[in-house]
């Protein structure tokens, strides 16, 4: 007997959740800019707003974050460029795409990410228009 495929990770790496993502959201730090923001967006999908906050930098941190709205399903993410700009800075460019009562949307931001400690966060981000 053949044992199970290990599921795919929500973030588009094609690799086994737990070889991904999950590992991030159980505590190991995310070695680049880039595996944080795939462990950020497959966070936003599995709705680990806890994950969330503790990733994002605490001079830009809200205080909380709203439950997603009802109905939304999160449909894909798509890298298009990531870069480091010196050791402890970072950028990525990125598409995720969503549908909410029967609408596509497209959230389409370069994200900026610090590493302080030793682990990534969270800074900023610019929306392309």
């Amino acid at each position: 007997m053949k044992p199970e495929p290990a599921a795919l990770c929500v973030c588009g790496s094609g690799r086994p959740a737990d070889d991904c993502c999950a590992r991030f959201h159980a505590g190991e730090a995310a070695p680049t800019p880039e595996a944080l923001m795939r462990s950020r967006y497959s966070a936003f999908v599995l709705d680990r707003r806890d994950y969330l906050l503790d990733t994002w930098h605490p001079d830009t941190r809200p205080q909380d974050l709203p439950p997603p709205e009802p109905g939304l399903r999160w449909l894909g993410l798509e890298v298009k460029a990531h870069a480091l700009s010196d050791a402890d800075h970072g950028t990525v460019e990125f598409v995720a795409r969503s549908k909410i009562a029967g609408r596509a949307h497209r959230l389409h931001e370069t994200s900026r990410f610090v590493r302080e400690n030793g682990r990534w966060y969270y800074l900023d981000g610019d929306f392309a228009r």
